[in-house]
């Protein structure tokens, strides 16, 4: 993660004070091209792991380091996040750890969502609501580190929710109760985050699944990353009728995630469900950060 983190910033120093970045014709140059693809495989792999599409890295390293604008930014990261979604649901699925009825009703909030928010983005100003969005994500990321309140959370709903069962394809058994109500309301806030900043909307999501609806965290990772095709497919439609999509670059990006999520989710796995949370939260951070800085950088 912290090598992750390393290289993006690196990039983004050499990029931004060098101008590396050149045209000739239509294509960018080939060190270029490579660092992109490399960059978008090591979001594909964290993306795949938390259940988060990796758009709160890809859209700065696409505005700082490659000068495109942050309304495109946003509709390229969205074309990207689909792909995302799609090979790490594919890997989930294999893992047999996706929960197909519920993550359809949760894109009754999610799709709407993503539709409004990508319109948002012609209104509204980018930089305080992304400062906003990353105050309230570091808040969330507090809450999900301290595990013993998961637990409490969960044992509240056990009498009230929809009571799940799920065997994946190594035999393990999860049980859970789904509290849907709050579950479907919030995640409109995930879908509307998703088509305004060029996000996965897992950040939201998979907190959503997690606390309020009571999934455990795995499951959520998994459902986040099947909902996400869905939230991201109609805000990256909308973004493409908006003009703010660069289809070049979204085809470099892609090309990086297919490999990067593979192997996060099967990094996931294998990871104790303490650990995840805790990576979860410290991947939240993170984006935060990153999200209340934005509000001072021009």
């Amino acid at each position: 993660m912290l090598a992750f983190i390393a290289l993006g910033n690196v990039a983004l120093i050499y990029f931004k004070r060098y101008r590396f970045v050149r045209f000739r014709g239509s294509k960018v140059e080939a060190i270029a091209v490579a660092t992109l693809a490399l960059l978008a495989a090591l979001v594909g792999m964290v993306a795949a792991m938390t259940g988060v599409g990796g758009g709160f890295l890809i859209v700065p390293v696409l505005n700082l380091a490659f000068g495109l604008p942050v309304h495109q930014a946003v509709g390229t990261s969205l074309v990207t996040i689909i792909f995302t979604a799609l090979f790490s649901t594919f890997a989930y699925a294999k893992q047999k750890r996706i929960d197909y009825k519920l993550g359809l009703i949760f894109t009754i909030g999610t799709v709407p969502g993503a539709i409004l928010g990508a319109y948002t983005t012609k209104l509204l100003t980018e930089r305080v609501l992304a400062a906003v969005f990353g105050v309230s994500l570091i808040l969330i990321a507090s809450r999900m580190i301290g595990v013993w309140k998961i637990s409490s959370i969960r044992s509240l709903k056990a009498a009230t929710g929809w009571r799940r069962r799920l065997v994946d394809s190594k035999g393990m058994i999860f049980e859970y109760s789904a509290n849907m109500k709050p579950g479907i309301s919030l995640s409109f806030l995930g879908g509307f985050a998703s088509g305004l900043l060029g996000i996965g909307g897992g950040v939201v999501m998979v907190p959503v699944l997690n606390l309020a609806v009571g999934f455990p965290i795995h499951l959520a990772v998994a459902a986040s990353m099947f909902i996400m095709i869905f939230t991201s497919i109609s805000g990256a439609m909308t973004h493409i009728a908006l003009g703010n999509v660069q289809l070049e670059y979204a085809a470099y990006l892609i090309l990086g995630v297919i490999a990067g999520t593979q192997l996060g989710a099967a990094v996931a796995s294998r990871l104790k469900e303490k650990a995840l949370t805790r990576i979860f939260g410290f991947v939240i951070i993170l984006i935060g950060l990153r999200m209340i800085t934005s509000y001072f950088l021009p």
